[in-house]
């Protein structure tokens, strides 16, 4: 079985994605903060666990070299963790505190992450990055600018790294597909209770690139996903 590792994973859009996964037959491997929660998300789906905390780059860095030492490369990386900013944080008014602890958990964890267990996966040329953004990541379309600028900017942040990645490393035609997706407002901890979408649904787009079929003649990677199409930013 291939082996998939999700941030996250303890509850929200990264379980869901993960138990899906599972019932899909691939072994699983949850990330997360929380050790109590993390453990019984990995006990309810039966699967290993690592806590980490993903603002702690240094701690990110020994955690996901222990897991590739200890599983091997994985075939799908699902990265779903992530936290908003203050929501008064605005770019003149945003505190270097707030904008470092934001960055962190959804931009450089990223970037540390796929650093460590990029390399594995290109080798294999048989591998899948599924990276969680936001539509406020934006820089066109409806509801793009203004407030939240550590968290939108982080988002973009993402957006350019997946394009960039993909970029390097042959758009698939190599075996690696990078991607990111945008959720849409979710019934999550950070969506609220009386958001549109269910988990289910913001899920799907997420799971469908981890595990669809890849032409690289027809088919296109490296782009941000909504509601399995590719939306601008």
């Amino acid at each position: 079985m291939s082996l998939a590792i999700v941030t996250g994973g303890s509850r929200g859009l990264g379980f869901e994605t993960a138990r899906a996964l599972k019932a899909q037959g691939h072994d699983i491997l949850l990330v997360a903060k929380d050790p109590e929660r993390l453990k019984t998300a990995a006990a309810t789906l039966q699967c290993d666990y690592r806590a980490v905390d993903l603002e702690d780059l240094q701690a990110t860095k020994r955690t996901f070299e222990e897991i590739l030492a200890t599983f091997g490369s994985p075939q799908i990386l699902v990265l779903a963790h992530g936290v908003m900013s203050e929501k008064m944080s605005k770019t003149l008014k945003t505190t270097l505190d707030e904008w470092r602890r934001v960055m962190a958990i959804n931009l450089d964890s990223v970037f540390t992450v796929v650093n460590i267990l990029g390399p594995s996966m290109a080798e294999a040329r048989n591998g899948r990055i599924v990276i969680f953004s936001a539509c406020l990541g934006r820089m066109s379309g409806p509801g793009n600018a203004g407030g939240l600028a550590p968290y939108r900017i982080s988002k973009a942040g993402v957006n350019a790294l997946v394009r960039n990645l993909a970029h390097e490393t042959g758009h698939g035609t190599r075996g690696l597909l990078v991607d990111a997706v945008c959720p849409n407002h979710t019934r999550t901890d950070m969506g609220g209770a009386d958001a549109p979408l269910s988990i289910e649904e913001g899920a799907d787009t997420a799971i469908w690139l981890a595990t669809r079929l890849f032409d690289p003649s027809i088919e296109k990677t490296g782009l941000l996903w909504e509601e399995r199409a590719v939306i601008d930013w």
